[in-house]
């Protein structure tokens, strides 16, 4: 096995499919991109994006996107219904008095964790179909941060804990190997459709 292979084979076994992120109506490009790579550098399998600009946010991040799922849902009960169907727990990024922290919040099962806005933090949809509240201890007098910050502080300690009881990660076998393998020809492609452009600019040249 090549040694891309290998780093390919190595981020899957640490895939974390039981934590996701969902990200609801961000609408900044820049953030979007950060948040997928966000997501992505801390081994998420999947993460939800809710929003109606699908092309917008499918665009936003070329190359983490590569390794992740990028899961478009229309609405957020749409897309909470969906978690909860699989089994996940919801908790949103929200000043809620009874709000948990990273170091507090449930791990023993599937989690998410909702983002809101930029402007507005998190809908009130959200909030009445949520399972509980998280919040980022802060100590300065500033009390926000930028969306894919907030992500990265709740994620680091979440997915800590959580490797703690599943492992390394946590995709099937089967899931690994059948990712692999397309991720394996996706790169085949892409090595065959450099070489054609370059084939291309010589032929040009001469």
């Amino acid at each position: 096995m090549s040694e891309r292979a290998e780093k390919m084979k190595n981020a899957l076994e640490q895939k974390l499919e039981s934590v996701t992120l969902v990200a609801e109506a961000t609408h900044l490009r820049h953030n979007l991109s950060a948040i997928i790579r966000t997501a992505e550098s801390f081994g998420l399998s999947d993460i939800y994006m809710i929003s109606d600009r699908s092309k917008k946010v499918s665009g936003a991040a070329k190359g983490a996107e590569k390794w992740v799922n990028l899961n478009i849902e229309n609405n957020t009960k749409q897309c909470m219904d969906k978690l909860k169907s699989k089994g996940y727990s919801i908790y949103v990024a929200d000043l809620h008095p009874d709000a948990y922290t990273p170091d507090t919040i449930p791990v023993d099962r599937p989690i998410a964790i909702l983002m809101g806005t930029e402007l507005s933090g998190v809908s009130e949809e959200a909030k009445a179909m949520a399972d509980g509240f998280v919040i980022i201890p802060m100590f300065g007098l500033t009390q926000s941060l930028n969306v894919s910050v907030a992500s990265a502080c709740l994620l680091q300690r979440i997915t800590t804990r959580r490797r703690e009881i599943v492992g390394r990660g946590d995709l099937s076998q089967a899931e690994q190997h059948r990712r692999l393998t397309e991720w394996l020809e996706r790169d085949e492609r892409e090595k065959q459709r450099r070489k054609a452009r370059q084939n291309l600019a010589r032929e040009a040249k001469t």
